[in-house]
């Protein structure tokens, strides 16, 4: 004799309907929180400035020329004339809006040597109109009093977002 195997739980019309009602009850809970409560991203007055860069500084220290004492002391592999420091500056962004200043940040570099890039990622929040947005940006401590600069009168929309970024031909750059 052979034993038909039977289903676990109900099936049939009842169950089809059941099942319908559950999913349509989920996809209902998904619409309405995907909708409500309303997120406002910026008031309706309010633009946004984005400080966004990664650049790598430059280096700490001049190469110098090692003695033939110093070379001497080397292995013979690592006799190299020259030696260079291989940290990097970090790199400080100083942004004023309408000469008021609203940020000063130094970003540290990366890497166990501090031989990397420096990250930087800011939001600051403005009222909507007419702006003069002042950056200044030093990427080296041997020459801090000659920094990168940028001052632009930028007209902002509400709800506006500004990139300001920097690029390495172009120097700091609003988009």
């Amino acid at each position: 004799m052979s034993e038909r195997s039977t289903p676990a739980g109900p099936t049939g019309p009842l169950a089809w309907a059941g099942q319908a009602v559950l999913y349509g009850a989920f996809a209902l809970a998904i619409g309405l929180f995907s909708q409500w409560p309303p997120y406002r991203h910026l008031a309706p007055d309010q633009a946004l400035v984005k400080l966004s860069f990664v650049r790598v500084g430059k280096p700490v220290g001049d190469c110098r020329k090692l003695t033939d004492e110093e070379l001497a002391k080397l292995p013979p592999n690592m006799r190299t004339p020259t030696v260079c420091p291989r940290e990097r500056s970090p790199v400080t962004v100083q942004v004023a809006i309408d000469g008021r200043p609203v940020l000063d940040r130094s970003a540290p570099p990366s890497g166990v040597r501090h031989d990397g890039a420096s990250a930087l990622y800011e939001r600051i929040v403005v009222p909507a109109g007419e702006r003069l947005i002042a950056v200044r940006l030093s990427d080296d401590v041997r020459a801090r009093d000659k920094p990168h600069l940028r001052e632009q009168r930028i007209s902002l929309a509400p709800g506006q977002v500004l990139v300001i970024d920097f690029d390495a031909e172009k120097g700091i750059t609003f988009q």
